[in-house]
């Protein structure tokens, strides 16, 4: 898949592997990262971006601002977008994980070379297109030209087959398969995701594949679009045009993970191929479960925890904060009401943003805490001290070790 898009974006009639093409970009995503590619953009000598139509901007990683050197940052952003004539410029308010908000909004389609500042963008390959991310001096290349030499990758194919145990999905799944490669075994891979049980995933199971192929190493992750796809991308006007390995193409690896019975995973500190089945970790104290971030934050998340709180309390001396990984998603619990379950059961529920994901802002970790997360990274510092103890887990489990106040099976609950 990922050398038939680049194949095209590069206008070539083939491609391979180790080869460095320069490829057409049809979408471009940024979010606060803009502001960190003003300057080399400048130093290009640009005025223009090349087409304002085929970027997007949103502000997700400090919202709302906790301090004036990030208004001011967001300031600088707005002005920009507006001097640029980008019109899907998405302010607080109407703004998203950038990720979920390109998705959900349909910015993305099977077979686009997407290219997004920022290292999750793999999650967009779940749409069939060749997402990846880059840093702040190529994104100014890309807006100052619309293209972006890249090398070619190898693809490494994942094959899961099998049912799941109960309250077990696809963030049990992707964890057990970076405890399997480690979280470098797909170092500048395409990883292509196939087998039973991805083709019946539905998207919001195949994000959570794909965005977490970054703790693989891997440049992108993508999943062969068909009619669950179709579905989630319809909108009127837009032709949906597939793409697919082909039956004999070669890969540089086969994974074949059969997940049937397989239960719920916990990636213990502090990397998320430190895996272990939940049964090992059980009772271990918590101070802090999040629920949020562009692994694990769409409506079907929070469904899952609300289901799990209803009648029930958050264990005392545990907070538990829940963060939607956009705005729709937001209106969307209110409209459910899963936001006045949160607050009956004790649990915080907060505005769209990246904050406690990465050590930002709204809800830091202090040094002698430990947390279990919906999130993608463990790593020693990514949630706030570096001496704080992160676990990462499903919706599932997060939520029942929130209400038991130490790591639980969530099947217990």
């Amino acid at each position: 898949m990922s050398e038939k898009i680049l194949a095209r974006a590069s206008h070539a009639e083939s491609v391979h592997p180790g080869q460095i093409v320069d490829g057409d970009v049809d979408l471009l995503y940024m979010h606060e990262m803009l502001a960190m590619a003003l300057m080399p953009f400048n130093e290009i000598g640009t005025m223009k971006v090349w087409d304002p139509e085929k970027i997007v901007v949103t502000l997700d990683h400090w919202v709302p601002p906790p301090t004036p050197e990030i208004a001011k940052m967001h300031q600088t952003i707005r002005d920009f977008c507006h001097k640029q004539g980008i019109r899907r410029f998405h302010d607080v308010g109407d703004h998203g994980i950038v990720h979920q908000l390109i998705v959900e909004r349909g910015y993305a389609h099977p077979g686009d070379l997407v290219i997004g500042s920022d290292s999750h963008t793999n999650m967009v390959g779940a749409v069939g297109a060749f997402a990846a991310g880059i840093g702040a001096t190529d994104t100014a290349a890309v807006m100052a030209t619309g293209r972006l030499w890249l090398r070619v990758p190898e693809t490494i194919r994942v094959e899961i087959r099998g049912k799941l145990a109960d309250r077990t999905g696809a963030k049990d799944v992707i964890l057990k398969v970076i405890g399997t490669t480690g979280d470098d075994g797909a170092r500048y891979a395409a990883v292509e995701f196939t087998g039973p049980t991805v083709k019946e995933f539905p998207m919001n199971e195949r994000f959570v594949l794909c965005n977490m192929t970054t703790e693989m190493g891997a440049k992108v992750g993508m999943i062969e679009a068909d009619s669950i796809t179709k579905k989630y991308l319809a909108h009127p006007g837009v032709p949906f045009q597939p793409i697919e390995s082909d039956e004999d193409a070669s890969f540089a690896k086969t994974f074949t993970f059969d997940v049937d019975g397989m239960g719920p995973q916990v990636a213990c500190p502090s990397n998320p191929a430190n895996l272990k089945p939940v049964e090992d970790v059980e009772g271990t104290k918590i101070d802090v479960a999040f629920l949020g971030s562009c692994t694990n934050a769409r409506i079907e998340d929070l469904r899952i925890a609300a289901d799990l709180l209803r009648g029930e309390k958050v264990a005392p001396g545990v907070r538990f904060q829940i963060t939607p990984a956009s705005q729709i998603i937001y209106r969307q619990a209110l409209k459910e009401g899963l936001v006045e379950v949160f607050l009956d059961a004790g649990a915080t529920f907060t505005s769209s943003t990246c904050g406690p994901c990465f050590g930002g802002h709204l809800g830091v970790l202090a040094g002698d805490e430990v947390c279990i997360s919906s999130t993608n990274r463990n790593y020693p510092g990514r949630m706030g001290s570096p001496q704080a103890q992160v676990y990462l887990a499903s919706p599932w489990t997060v939520t029942a070790s929130a209400i038991r106040g130490k790591i639980t099976d969530p099947r217990k609950v």
